[in-house]
């Protein structure tokens, strides 16, 4: 692995460790080492002092008191923690990079540092002690860091294709530079001289099938930490903190319950643990919060929704009372277009229109229908003796005769004055004849005092004759009416 010289930043990074790192890990690896020589080495840096007295403070560290010096900070909390926390403010502080609108380094650090919190919990719960598995998690993605700052703009691009899910970021980093983020990080702290426990987790924390063995169960705690950090950092996915607790327990052994209350204690102590090291951002919600919020908004989604179902319902009777009016509306211009307004029967267009129907029927089928035509004898006596309100009512009164001599198929209609017609279907001249005749002595006996008869003309039309029209059966229909008026009036004659 190599990084171009004109990238000094990147180079320095990767060639020289702070010096404060190098005097604790060579004072740690001594024997007859004593925690007063640890606290020594650290309150040499009063920044470093500073934030470890505080982190020792923290309710996740300490619930004894205060602590007020480096040496009571050793004492309270052991020297393998205070090493893996000293070492872990070095190297934060080391690898702060200034935003360029591509990178979030708030967010590097925050997913990193819970990464590191979930993974000394899940060490304590398996082995008794967190060891170096907050560092080792802390610490692993470091190698991100490296190649983001020695090529920016490749390494944007490459985290950019990433985002779609498809190919692991760590694949990209090999394709496009023949190394990934495990391998510089790993060399890295190698060449800080980390111990092998430290660097060899964080070279392989992506590929733990072809990890040493004796780094395979830190690479697994890795695993879960990393699955914990990435619900609680950015996204709450429900795969995501379902694949933490499928690792905690069938993976590495733990009970269900301890599994839910490590997550849970996570949020807590990384909370804790973001504001010792100055990271921002908003508060950690436990999942328990989460999965609180999640079903009040469940909740929330669901009364909105019997709302919506509510004013759905009501929308939808409106709709359909409007359909019912509007259909009423139309039926009711519908008759106003086809009915008579004084006898209430059809008019002369509804009763054109229903004969060419019925002639387009009888050449379909084969069938036969009969035509009446009838007026009123006496129409312009009445009239001129009574008149017209009376004239207007024998009209009404006829048309009430007619329409009980008439079945519900026939078409009866008014054509204008005091001519009306029926259409018969299904009905030859012989029939045709019969009915007209019915009409003309239920009239001739209902006139009463009032002399009304009528004179009726009837015509038949059957398939076989050819290109007749509605003129045509119009005009043989007349033609008999007109024989009957001539030949006595009040009598049907069949055309």
């Amino acid at each position: 692995m190599g990084f171009d010289s004109d990238h000094d930043h990147g180079k320095d990074q990767a060639a020289f460790a702070p010096l404060i790192c190098l005097n604790i890990l060579e004072l740690v690896r001594k024997d007859d080492f004593t925690f007063q020589d640890l606290a020594r080495v650290i309150g040499a840096d009063p920044s470093l002092t500073a934030k470890l007295l505080k982190v020792a403070n923290t309710p996740y560290y300490n619930l004894s008191g205060t602590v007020t010096s480096v040496e009571k900070a050793v004492a309270i909390l052991g020297v393998n923690i205070v090493k893996i926390i000293a070492l872990s403010f070095v190297v934060y502080d080391e690898f702060q990079v200034e935003e360029d609108g591509f990178f979030d380094i708030d967010l590097f650090w925050r997913r990193s540092l819970t990464s590191a919190v979930a993974a000394e919990q899940i060490a304590t719960a398996l082995t008794g002690s967190g060891g170096d598995l907050f560092l080792i998690a802390l610490l692993q993605d470091i190698g991100a860091l490296l190649m983001r700052n020695w090529r920016p703009q490749e390494y944007h691009r490459l985290c950019r294709i990433a985002l779609d899910g498809h190919t692991p970021q760590h694949h990209l980093e090999r394709d496009l530079f023949g190394f990934d983020h495990q391998t510089a990080g790993a060399e890295l702290f190698k060449s800080w001289s980390f111990p092998e426990a430290i660097y060899l987790p964080i070279g392989h924390h992506h590929s733990g099938d072809d990890a040493p063995p004796a780094c395979r169960l830190h690479i697994g705690m890795l695993e879960a930490a990393n699955a914990i950090s990435s619900f609680y950092s950015d996204s709450h996915d429900v795969a995501g903190i379902a694949r933490a607790k499928h690792l905690l327990t069938a993976d590495l052994g733990l009970e269900e319950h301890a599994a839910d209350r490590l997550i849970e204690g996570v949020a807590h102590k990384s909370g804790e643990m973001l504001s010792a090291f100055g990271i921002g951002g908003a508060a950690m919600k436990p999942l328990s919060q989460i999965l609180q919020e999640a079903n009040e908004e469940l909740g929330a989604m669901y009364h909105s929704y019997e709302m919506m179902m509510l004013e759905l319902k009501q929308a939808r009777a409106k709709a359909e009372a409007l359909a019912r009016e509007l259909h009423e509306c139309n039926e009711r211009h519908r008759e106003m277009a086809y009915k008579d307004d004084l006898t209430q029967t059809y008019n002369y267009r509804y009763f054109q229109e229903a004969l060419g129907r019925e002639i387009s029927r009888s050449q379909r089928y084969g069938r036969e229908f009969s035509l009446v035509l009838f007026d009123l004898d006496q129409l312009k006596e009445i009239n001129d003796t009574h008149g017209h309100l009376v004239g207007s009512q024998v009209l009404v009164n006829v048309s009430r005769l007619v329409q009980k001599k008439v079945r519900t198929t026939d078409i009866f209609a008014r054509l204008g004055g005091d001519e009306f017609g029926i259409i018969l279907p299904e009905t030859d001249a012989s029939r045709a004849g019969v009915v007209a005749e019915q009409i003309r002595r239920s009239i001739e006996a209902s006139a009463g005092s009032m002399a009304a008869t009528i004179s009726v003309g009837v015509t038949c039309y059957r398939s076989d004759h050819g290109d007749w029209d509605k003129r045509v059966i119009f005009n043989k229909a007349d033609e008999a009416l007109y024989t009957a008026k001539k030949t006595g009036k009040n009598r049907v004659h069949v055309a």
